[in-house]
C-alpha cells in the first residue's frame, strides 16, 4: 500500500506594492524637464542666482570693511538666499560643534564632509560658520571665484611641493580663531558612495611633531566633526540611486551651466545635513586612523539616511 506524498505548500503571492523611487519619478515626471514652464523656471532661477552672486560680491566686500563679525555672518545669509532661489530646503540632524562665538573649551572645529556636487557649498555654506578649503582653480572661476575669495576661502594647490605651505596657511586661520570646513575626498563623486579620503589634509588637525620646529608647539587645539550631506527628496518624493547620480551629483567633466539649468527645472528639493559627534585627533595614533574614523562616520550617516534610520531623531529644519 503506497502512501500518497503530501503536496508541497504553495507560497502565497504577496500583494504588497514594491516602491521604486526611480520608476515613480519616471512615470509621474516623464516630461517634467521638457515643458515651457520648467524651462522658464530654470532660466529665471539661473538669472536670479547670477544677480544675487553679483550683489553678494558687493555685500561681502562691504562687510569686510565693517568692524565685528559681519564678514562671517554675511556668507550664511548669502548661501541661505541662494538655497531659497532654488527652493532647496535644508534639514539638519544633530548638533553643530562650533558657532560664531568661541567654544567653551577653546578648541577650533574642523568640519569634514562628503562631496558630490557644487550644491554642497550652498547647503553647508548656509549652516556652517566656517572658512572653506578649495582647490586653486576655483579662485579663477567667473563671479564664484571672486565671491569665494571675499568669503575668505583658503585655496590649496594639491601638489606635494607646496603641501606644507598649504597646511600652514590653514593652520594660521585656526590660530586666528576661525573654524574650517573641507571635503577630504578632494573631488566630487556620483553620490552613491564615498571616494578615498586624502589623509594628508588631516595634518591641519594632527601635524607631525618635530622637535626642531617650534611652529608645531603652538598648534591650535582642534576637534573634527564629520558631516554627512545627502539629497533625499525631489519634489516631495524620495531620491533613488539614479536621481541621486544624475540630478544632484556634479562630477567628471560635467559642465556647470547645463547642470544648473537641469536642477532649476525641478519645483523643490531637500538636502539633509547630519552633524556627527566630534572626534578628538589625540585619540588616534595617525592621520590615516583619524581620516578613517571620520570617513566611517560619514559613510554610516549616508547609509542611515538611505535606510530612513534617522527618522526618530528630532531634526531642526531650516528652509
Amino acid at each position: 500500500m503506497s502512501v500518497a506524498e503530501p503536496h508541497p505548500t504553495k507560497k502565497r503571492k504577496s500583494h504588497r506594492p514594491v516602491f521604486d523611487p526611480d520608476r515613480l519619478f519616471a512615470e509621474q515626471n516623464r516630461a517634467l524637464q521638457d515643458t515651457f514652464t520648467d524651462r522658464l523656471r530654470a532660466r529665471l532661477r539661473a538669472g536670479a542666482l547670477l544677480a544675487w552672486a553679483a550683489a553678494g560680491c558687493v555685500g561681502q566686500g562691504s562687510c569686510l570693511l565693517m568692524p565685528g563679525k559681519m564678514f562671517r555672518r554675511f556668507p550664511l545669509f548669502f548661501w541661505s538666499v541662494a538655497c531659497r532661489i532654488l527652493n532647496l530646503k535644508v534639514r539638519t540632524i544633530g548638533e553643530r560643534a562650533g558657532s560664531l562665538t568661541p567654544r567653551a573649551d577653546g578648541r577650533r572645529v574642523i568640519y569634514v564632509a562628503n562631496h558630490c556636487s557644487w550644491l554642497d557649498v550652498l547647503v553647508l555654506g548656509k549652516v556652517l560658520p566656517a572658512f572653506f578649503i578649495a582647490k586653486q582653480e576655483v579662485r579663477h572661476w567667473p563671479v564664484i571665484g571672486y565671491l569665494t575669495f571675499l568669503g575668505r576661502t583658503i585655496y590649496i594647490n594639491r601638489n606635494r611641493q607646496e603641501a606644507g605651505q598649504d597646511v600652514e596657511n590653514v593652520i594660521n586661520q585656526l590660530r586666528k580663531g576661525y573654524d574650517i570646513a573641507f571635503f577630504p575626498e578632494g573631488t566630487t563623486s556620483k553620490g552613491n558612495g564615498l571616494l578615498p579620503f586624502m589623509s594628508s589634509l588631516f595634518a591641519i588637525a594632527k601635524p607631525v611633531r618635530r622637535p626642531s620646529d617650534p611652529a608645531t608647539d603652538d598648534h591650535p587645539s582642534c576637534i573634527i566633526q564629520p558631516v554627512t550631506v545627502a539629497y533625499d527628496q525631489l519634489e516631495g518624493l524620495p531620491v533613488g540611486r539614479h536621481r541621486r547620480s544624475f540630478v544632484f551629483s556634479w562630477f567628471g567633466d560635467m559642465d556647470f551651466g547645463p547642470h544648473l539649468m537641469g536642477l532649476g527645472k525641478w519645483r523643490s528639493m531637500r538636502a539633509t545635513v547630519v552633524f556627527h559627534p566630534p572626534i578628538k585627533p589625540e585619540d588616534y595614533p595617525s592621520r590615516k586612523a583619524l581620516s578613517n574614523a571620520a570617513r566611517a562616520a560619514i559613510e554610516q550617516g549616508s547609509e542611515d539616511l538611505r535606510q530612513n534610520r534617522l527618522q526618530d531623531i528630532t531634526p531642526s529644519t531650516r528652509s
